[in-house]
């Protein structure tokens, strides 16, 4: 029989409505459970660990993502798989942290959580929950169906560091439009084989857990001031995502140019993210993103927000060297792009 561990951080699904003031306050797991009695028809044995005081997702930082992963580094050789129970405001940023975290993985780690508390009538708490476990103890032929870090929400398996949350109040609460879903669920667990990705060595897991998160973000809108810009690129951060317009382009007025020139030749890696959800950024295409190739902005590709940001946390704490961090920005690492 497969264990599976979950691992309970807090979030909507573990909210119980007080009778007496009608807000939301967290419960334990034990009250989830007793929630959910389908659980004991999984036949798989559940280990469970909860965080002594369950947070809220709008206050998890870097520290409690090497928390998660010295969790699943301290259990991975005991169990099939891992659930991670997550409030949905912030849960791409930490799948997509703990992608970069776990290196070589070759078991589930599926985030889930619920847009309504587990006690509610109509919740979507328990279907999310139930599939979750489902995903991550399924195999074929003895392997894993989906050695990766993924989120499950509304009958939808995306990979972690490709999805973000884009509506706050219908079930269907993420997207993934720069790449495919790993797998749905209907009648039947479907799985895109073609999409899910395997660890490219055969090598143990490795676990990385310094983080660092002096990372600014620079979010253009047209008559930005150049003052503006400046105290950005001039706070104490060695690593910018820069939100830009379209396929990657900027405003090509000198001043611009030169500020960025000046913070890239400073030590600062800067990063083209586009501000539009589907699509990639293309250096060069235009003559307004030509200028920022030029002078060594890294390309973001079609890199998320939640993606961009995780990843220079993730690289700032390997690496010194901002020409090898811009390299492997640019770079597929764990599935989080795909090169133009």
């Amino acid at each position: 029989m497969c264990q599976i561990m979950i691992i309970y951080t807090g979030g909507t699904i573990g909210m119980m409505s007080d009778p007496k003031t009608n807000v939301l306050k967290p419960i334990n797991f034990e009250q989830i459970m007793d929630n959910v009695p389908e659980l004991e028809r999984l036949n798989c044995r559940i280990k469970v660990h909860s965080f002594d005081q369950v947070i809220d997702s709008s206050n998890m930082n870097p520290a409690i993502w090497s928390q998660l992963a010295g969790l699943i580094e301290d259990n991975y050789d005991d169990v099939d798989g891992f659930v991670i129970l997550h409030g949905s405001d912030t849960m791409a940023f930490t799948a997509s942290a703990l992608s970069f975290m776990l290196e070589d993985l070759n078991k589930p780690v599926i985030f889930t959580g619920s847009q309504l508390p587990i006690s509610a009538i109509r919740t979507d708490a328990k279907e999310n929950l139930m599939t979750a476990i489902e995903i991550a103890k399924a195999k074929k032929n003895g392997q894993v169906r989906v050695p990766e870090v993924c989120i499950y929400f509304d009958y939808k398996l995306f990979r972690g560091n490709r999805a973000f949350k884009y509506n706050s109040s219908k079930f269907e609460a993420f997207r993934s439009p720069n790449y495919p879903i790993l797998a749905e669920s209907g009648v039947h667990l479907r799985f895109s084989v073609n999409d899910i990705r395997h660890p490219q060595t055969d090598g143990k897991l490795k676990i990385h857990k310094k983080l660092v998160s002096d990372v600014a973000v620079l979010k253009l809108y047209p008559g930005i001031s150049a003052k503006v810009v400046e105290n950005i690129l001039s706070a104490d951060a060695r690593g910018i995502v820069m939100e830009t317009f379209g396929a990657g382009n900027t405003s090509t007025d000198q001043w611009f140019t030169d500020l960025l020139k000046n913070a890239i030749d400073s030590g600062k890696v800067i990063i083209d993210i586009s501000q539009c959800k589907v699509g990639t950024v293309e250096l060069g295409r235009y003559e307004t993103s030509k200028q920022l190739k030029d002078i060594g902005v890294a390309n973001g590709y079609d890199m998320t927000y939640e993606a961009a940001i995780t990843k220079a946390m993730y690289l700032l704490g390997q690496y010194d060297d901002p020409k090898l961090i811009k390299e492997l920005m640019e770079t597929d690492l764990r599935g989080e792009l795909t090169v133009s």
